[in-house]
């Protein structure tokens, strides 16, 4: 009996040894992991920083060129209206000289008439 109660003793202090061997390495294992996990976070934040600042640049340059073209064509379009206004001007000009002509030569048969 003595050499059951002794296995039996030592059974049960293998498997207390077990036992504390396996939490050892499961908080090992944990341990790892978590520092894994920092490093990958740390990787994945900086990785995200690179990209918004990136995509700050990019905006910021596309603001910059539509300024621009906004710009060059407020000023087409200024030349563009000066040149019609100038045209439209020297068109009336001719048709007023034209309606004033016609006016005098009318008045001139009309003071014919008369007389």
């Amino acid at each position: 009996m003595k050499v059951k109660l002794s296995l039996a003793t030592a059974v049960l202090a293998l498997a207390a040894f077990a036992s504390a061997q396996v939490a050892d390495d499961v908080k090992k294992t944990a341990e790892d992991t978590g520092h894994e996990t920092k490093k990958v976070t740390k990787k994945a934040v900086h990785g995200t920083k690179k990209a918004v600042h990136k995509t700050g640049e990019a905006t910021e340059d596309a603001a910059h060129k539509t300024g621009e073209a906004t710009e060059d064509a407020a000023h087409k379009t200024g030349e563009a209206t000066e040149g019609a206004a100038k045209k439209t001007g020297h068109v009336i000009k001719k048709g007023a000289k034209k309606t004033a002509h016609g006016v005098k030569k009318g008045a001139e048969k009309t003071e014919d008439v008369v007389k």
